[in-house]
């Protein structure tokens, strides 16, 4: 069974940088793109980063660009997202998941939470 977990979110000040993991277990996970959601309270889930499967092409929501960088290890099964320049915008639960044809499989979230 397909598993992702995330790990690495906090309180920090804004301007401050924080790297997100996640770990994936129970399949092979170099075959899809995966990539990291965010939802900030009251508000929709809402698009961060993607990266392809073999990590050569990566897409970011404007709102992220410039400041934060998805990759992937498919050796160890993980998924990064490094932030940095933090707002206090950017503060929401994180998730990450992993996009195949038949479903999209998701991460229970970790808390993101920038102080001004």
């Amino acid at each position: 069974q397909v598993q992702l977990v995330e790990s690495g979110g906090g309180l920090v000040q804004a301007g401050r940088s924080l790297r997100l993991s996640c770990t994936a277990s129970g399949g092979t996970f170099s075959s899809y793109a995966m990539g990291w959601f965010r939802q900030a309270p009251g508000k929709d889930r809402e698009f961060v980063a993607t990266i392809s499967y073999s990590g050569s092409s990566t897409y970011y929501a404007d709102s992220v660009k410039g400041r934060f960088t998805i990759s992937r290890d498919n050796a160890k099964n993980m998924l990064d997202l490094q932030m940095n320049d933090l707002k206090p915008e950017d503060t929401a639960v994180y998730y990450c998941y992993y996009d195949t044809p038949r479903r999209e499989y998701w991460g229970q979230g970790t808390q993101v939470t920038v102080s001004a």
